[in-house]
């Protein structure tokens, strides 16, 4: 088998990643490109992104697959059935510190809008000595902290009316 016939590292990155997460106490975040082969509340995305907790606390029936991440989740009380394909995941990082990974932006084969033409968390780092080109296969994820042209904290996901929240006993 050479390099070309191998299978992505990709989703072996999520599962590592995922584990590191829990492990060390924090929450898991996956940031997806949305576009039609993904199953997500639409009304939950924003510039054809999304940002999926994907904790224990937060999922059930999680499946972290070398093709789809599935699980069901709560949305505003709604359960929601997701399908992500792992292709279409950007980033895998931690809600409490930020530290994770971005993974290159996928490509359009459709002929629609290219997803590097408009804004994204995910920004392409030059080559090494070389700042004419971009390599495309590197990106880099831009923290909202430290930077003057961050996007505003407040343009995360929109959160469920407050009030109190439904709890389930779990008996074994």
């Amino acid at each position: 088998m050479n390099a070309l016939e191998s299978t992505s590292t990709r989703p072996y990155l999520i599962r590592a990643l995922y584990d590191w997460c829990t492990d060390n106490g924090l929450t898991p975040y996956v940031a997806v490109l949305v576009d039609d082969s993904v199953q997500v509340p639409r009304e939950y995305v924003k510039n054809g992104e999304i940002v999926l907790n994907i904790s224990f606390d937060a999922t059930s029936s999680l499946k972290l697959g070398n093709e789809f991440i599935e699980f069901k989740a709560r949305f505003a009380g709604t359960a929601r059935e997701i399908m992500v394909p792992v292709s279409r995941v950007i980033a895998i990082y931690a809600r409490e510190n930020g530290q994770g990974m971005a993974f290159p932006v996928p490509v359009s084969s459709a002929g629609g809008e290219e997803p590097a033409a408009r804004p994204s968390p995910l920004s392409s780092v030059p080559a090494a000595g070389n700042h004419a080109e971009e390599d495309p296969k590197v990106v880099q994820l831009v923290s909202p902290e430290g930077s003057a042209d961050a996007p505003d904290p407040s343009a995360d996901p929109p959160r469920p009316p407050s009030g109190p929240r439904p709890a389930l006993k779990r008996i074994k």
